[in-house]
């Protein structure tokens, strides 16, 4: 039960963060929307799972956990309508970024 679901939930951290490995060097190659829009959703979620670990770690408690919990997905669910904003109306991730390297 929840030995299975742990080693799942591991497996996915580990498929975010090679997916953002491969993100990185596309953004620089093949900057776009698909790869903006991508972006977003590996680094809010890759945020929201490490931000996860320190509640577990350092929060105790019932309710302050419930607390850092739902103030968690309220910050993960902005982070990522923020960054959808972002890209949607402004230049996108990929052309920020290449816009604060040039400076």
């Amino acid at each position: 039960g929840s030995s299975k679901a742990a080693s799942l939930h591991w497996t996915g951290e580990r498929a975010v963060s090679v997916l953002l490995l491969g993100l990185l060097p596309a953004a620089y190659l093949c900057p776009g929307p698909a790869v903006d829009y991508s972006l977003a959703a590996a680094l809010t979620l890759h945020g929201h799972w490490g931000l996860g670990q320190v509640i577990t770690d350092y929060v105790h408690g019932d309710v302050p956990i419930k607390v850092a919990n739902t103030g968690l997905y309220l910050l993960s669910a902005l982070t990522f309508a923020g960054l959808c904003h972002f890209n949607y109306h402004d230049v996108g991730i990929c052309k920020a970024v290449a816009m604060l390297w040039s400076l």
